[in-house]
């Protein structure tokens, strides 16, 4: 099992699945979301309006379609608010999002950074949930072979999660 980090447009991956940082009614939208449903053609919206929509922090599977990916993995992040903690939510976007992947027998798949975007979470507090709940998921599924890649779009972010990565001694 590795975590990885690379900057890159999530779309370009060839990997098992990317996720996506949806909207509850995985109809496309902005971001992330707008460039895989872009990417992927119009048949991966037909099949996200058979999945009737996601709850925040569940995930839901589809085909990749003309993505290089074999799948998209829909999850809905928070929307941030400085009053009310949602750090569990986030937490649950990845979680849920391995155990679709375990459950499909994927061996590699990739992240962006969940809800940083248009839900407006700090990057470095959505970054240090990302890493601690994919540790704890490896943790707790050691004996299943999975690669794991943070991707991010600016230099940045990059910045932000190699430096989070390597404070859990994780080298990319």
């Amino acid at each position: 099992m590795a975590i990885k980090l690379v900057q890159a447009d999530i779309v370009t991956l060839k990997v098992d699945a990317i996720v996506n940082a949806a909207n509850t009614s995985l109809l496309g939208g902005g971001g992330v979301d707008g460039a895989i449903h872009r990417a992927a053609g119009p048949k991966l919206l037909d099949e996200c309006r058979l999945l009737n929509g996601c709850k925040v922090g569940e995930a839901k599977i589809t085909s990749g379609y003309l993505l290089p990916s074999k799948h998209v993995i829909h999850t809905v992040g928070p929307i941030y608010s400085s009053t009310i903690d949602q750090s569990d939510l986030l937490k649950n976007c990845y979680t849920n999002s391995l155990n679709l992947a375990k459950s499909y027998n994927l061996k590699s798949v990739a992240f962006p950074a969940i809800s940083t975007g248009a839900y407006s979470y700090p990057i470095l507090s959505a970054c240090q949930i990302a890493v601690s709940a994919v540790i704890k998921w490896q943790k707790a599924n050691a004996g299943y072979p999975l690669e794991i890649i943070f991707c991010v779009y600016s230099k940045e972010s990059y910045n932000i999660y190699l430096k989070v990565l390597k404070e859990h001694s994780i080298i990319c």
